[in-house]
């Protein structure tokens, strides 16, 4: 019997999969005990779930069989119906089984219940980004509800839920639901001031009462959702914001009329969409006039997922890269015992970890309502969002390369993070956006920064390249607004890399603060991956942190 040699297949790896993504992660482990998480146990079952080649498979299920919208039934109905594969919905049960939408809110007490939260969040993040959207809409809408007391009585227990329930239904026969936000109209962007989508009171107008909506999103995410956070204008009290539910409570279909679905680079699994309003029924929530504050607080929430969203997808692609470097053979050896590929890997573990380090530490500040925590979350937030999710579109790119050829193939996680990444720099606001936030919330409020950099001084001093750094920022923080918003990518992005340093000084091992510093601190950072010498890092310890060897990798 004759074998054909060329259907022989050697040297050729599978991406990783069927593995604990929380067991394997000693930088998780280690962040969640400083913060004093007692959630390990079930986290570690999370790990092991989400890391199954069962929901890696479900995750390139949802991907590849996208939403299809059926807006009308056979007989010319309104219906504004879509239909999602069925692994999408075993995703969407993931995460509300975990509690990954509302972990905060049902563990109120917990001292470290944001830092759990990111947990959860990170570990499904890994594997499939699409059904987060929801997830952190939902999370991010809890806080506003809650200071709506009728409305909340209404639906609070089913928004903490941890049941899914998926049927398409008024929410009071519904046992959980979902919220999404819709903000973006085609003429503003992200100018929501010029939003032109127009709010009438059936009765009595302002805070609780019920107005009809009419008007157009640009893009409405999660359409499916039971209900959506509207910015509109009215004619007495300026822009507000509003309830709208996919359903009138007489059970009558809502008028939000989905135009299409759009047509995405990534996040292909998630719905996202172009809606009309005609005469659809809402609830102002918040303050009259107050519809931008009000909204943005949701947004404050969303852009931490963003940062731990992003975080999620550096670490994945990271277990990628190490798990098949250390399989693939070239020249001889493995990849990863060839000097120049450890050189990108050792940048990426750090990257990763610096990322992790920020994303978890901003997390832990909402825990609190101190002047330190609030600067941190005032700043931090939008200048952590600005840059983790600039470097995950970069790093996920240098990421697809490890993988050759086979990285750009479009039926594998390397391709599908590669372009699932440029969302979070995009939604709740773009690059630009979040610097003008830094430097909105510094303008407003001088003392945060002031609270700011008195922190990152305690440590920062303790080394002379973070001293220079502190004190030449704190001066150029100083200059006037338009010379201040010529140099914000520059600011921003300085003012982080020195939080990353900061914190990696308090909480990682000696070797990781050393590398960083030594290579975030060059004349070359950034130009490429792995621009480095190889005395100012401890290669083998930094690989082994960042994914222990095992018969897989």
């Amino acid at each position: 019997m004759n074998t054909w040699t060329t259907h022989q297949i050697s040297n050729q790896f599978d991406e990783k999969q069927d593995y604990n993504l929380f067991a394997t992660d000693t930088t998780l482990q280690e962040i969640l005990q400083s913060y004093g998480s007692q959630d390990q146990t079930i986290l570690n079952e999370m790990g092991q779930v989400v890391g199954s080649s069962e929901y890696y498979q479900y995750a390139d299920l949802a991907n590849r069989h996208t939403p299809i919208l059926h807006a009308f039934d056979a007989r010319g109905r309104r219906r504004d119906y879509i239909e999602f594969h069925p692994a999408w919905h075993q995703w969407m049960r993931i995460n509300r089984q975990f509690d990954s939408h509302a972990h905060p809110f049902n563990q109120a007490e917990s001292k470290s219940k944001w830092v759990d939260w990111a947990a959860r969040f990170y570990l499904s993040g890994q594997v499939e980004g699409g059904s987060l959207c929801p997830t952190s809409m939902t999370l991010g809408s809890i806080p506003l509800i809650q200071r709506e007391p009728e409305l909340w009585a209404k639906i609070g227990d089913k928004l903490l839920s941890t049941e899914y329930d998926e049927r398409d239904l008024p929410i009071t026969q519904k046992k959980s639901i979902w919220l999404g936000m819709g903000m973006t109209e085609k003429q503003g962007g992200s100018d929501v001031r010029a939003n032109e989508t127009f709010a009438v009171p059936i009765g009595e107008s302002g805070r609780g009462q019920a107005y009809m909506l009419t008007g157009h999103k640009w893009f409405f995410s999660a359409p499916m959702c039971d209900a959506h956070l509207v910015v509109a204008k009215t004619e007495q009290d300026g822009l507000a914001c509003f309830f709208v539910p996919r359903w009138r409570e007489d059970g009558t279909k809502n008028n939000i009329h989905v135009q299409r679905l759009k047509d995405k680079v990534g996040n292909r699994s998630n719905s996202s969409s172009e809606v009309e309003f005609q005469e659809a029924w809402g609830i102002m929530i918040g303050e009259a006039g107050r519809g931008i504050p009000t909204i943005i607080e949701m947004a404050n929430y969303t852009r931490l997922t963003c940062s731990v969203g992003s975080t999620a997808m550096l670490r994945q692609a990271l277990v990628q890269c190490l798990a098949y470097t250390r399989q693939r053979k070239a020249f001889g050896k493995h990849l990863a015992a060839q000097p120049l590929m450890q050189a990108v890997l050792v940048d990426l573990a750090l990257e990763t970890e610096a990322a992790m380090q920020l994303s978890f530490y901003l997390a832990s500040c909402y825990e609190n309502d101190d002047a330190l925590s609030l600067a941190w979350k005032r700043i931090m937030t939008p200048a952590s969002k600005f840059w983790i999710c600039k470097r995950a579109v970069e790093l996920t790119g240098e990421t697809m390369e490890v993988f050759g050829g086979n990285g750009y193939v479009d039926n594998g996680i390397m391709a599908r993070i590669f372009k699932e990444a440029p969302v979070n720099t995009i939604w709740e606001g773009s690059g630009n956006v979040m610097c003008l936030d830094v430097l909105r919330a510094i303008g407003r409020e001088p003392e945060s920064i002031e609270i700011l950099f008195q922190d990152l001084a305690a440590t920062a001093m303790q080394d002379e390249r973070l001293k220079q750094e502190l004190q030449t920022l704190f001066k150029l923080f100083q200059q006037p607004a338009d010379e201040l918003q010529f140099m914000g990518r520059s600011l921003v992005s300085r003012l982080t890399l020195l939080a990353q340093a900061v914190l990696l000084k308090r909480h990682a091992p000696e070797f990781i603060f050393n590398a960083f510093i030594q290579t975030r601190y060059s004349e070359f950072h950034g130009r490429v991956v792995g621009m480095m010498s190889a005395k100012q890092v401890d290669v083998e310890r930094i690989l082994e942190r960042a994914l222990a060897q095992d018969s897989s990798s």
